[in-house]
């Protein structure tokens, strides 16, 4: 499946007797909240308009905002004339049976439920305008959502690259960077008055380089890097495990820090927090 962002924009028009312009705006959220802005006589399109959004996306805010640019009403009257003559005979029948009642005027019965249905149409054509318009925006702005994610993939793609490389120079330094620990520790035991047993001088040196040992959390970035990769390659709705395991490399990165004892590392450390502050920050637009 495809890496999706929750940041879009999609819009929508129709013109002619009936001129409509939809619009839906899409950024970040934790969950999925929708809002929308609808003339009046369209509000019953909301619950349809929230369970299709409920459908396609799982996160994200999204603004719908429906406007009528113009909307010209038919000049003809359509009359149903089976209708009409059931409204008549009904009057009929209720005025032999209490003739001292009002009767209603051509404007009430032409009202009566069912007689002219001149408006009605007018008002279905609307909806199933705003509905053509709506679905085709849904699917612009999915489109959208997918093109941003698979900006998103691709950068972060290029970071976990620039993290693997990172953790990778660190590792290739350690033993190095162990023997320069080694040699310095064994010259400021030697250079003490009072001589020192060699199997304590060894038991010292054990624990001095177990303090900063870091294999442990390169382990575990490189374990982060490829469950990233995994996750990527997988697709769908995944930003709150990708945020997740920011939080993982993040951690890792600074225990580094807090363990280097050279400068290479140290450096490192900062680049590697830096790597994951800005995929952090891309992460934050996933679905």
């Amino acid at each position: 499946m495809p890496l999706h962002s929750m940041t879009a924009f999609a819009r929508e028009s129709a013109t002619g007797p009936i001129a409509l312009a939809l619009e839906l705006r899409s950024v970040n959220h934790r969950y999925l909240d929708c809002h929308f802005k609808l003339p009046d006589h369209l509000r019953s399109l909301e619950p349809r308009f929230r369970e299709a959004l409920g459908k396609r996306f799982k996160r994200g805010k999204i603004d719908c905002q429906l406007r009528v640019l113009s909307e010209q009403r038919t000049s003809q009257l359509v009359i149903d004339p089976a209708r009409l003559d059931a409204v008549l005979a009904g009057l009929a029948t209720v005025t032999e049976s209490a003739p001292d009642l009002a009767q209603p005027d051509a404007l009430a019965v032409l009202g009566f439920p069912g007689v002219c249905d001149g408006a009605a149409d007018d008002e279905d054509t609307v909806i199933n305008h705003a509905i053509t318009l709506f679905d085709a925006a849904v699917i612009n702005l999915a489109e959208g959502r997918a093109r941003e994610g698979a900006q998103l993939a691709e950068l972060l793609h290029q970071r976990l690259s620039a993290l693997a490389e990172e953790v990778s120079r660190v590792r290739q330094a350690l033993p190095a960077l162990r023997e320069r620990q080694e040699e310095r520790l064994r010259r400021r035991l030697e250079e003490l008055e009072q001589p020192i047993d060699e199997g304590r001088m060894e038991q010292e040196l054990v624990l001095h380089l177990q303090k900063s040992d870091v294999d442990e959390e390169l382990d575990r970035l490189e374990a982060h890097v490829e469950e990233i990769t995994r996750v990527l390659r997988k697709g769908g709705p995944c930003g709150r495990r990708l945020d997740f395991l920011m939080q993982e490399l993040n951690r890792e990165a600074n225990t580094l820090s807090s363990k280097a004892t050279a400068s290479s590392t140290t450096q490192s450390a900062v680049e590697l927090k830096v790597l994951i502050e800005q995929m952090r920050e891309q992460v934050q637009n996933i679905e």
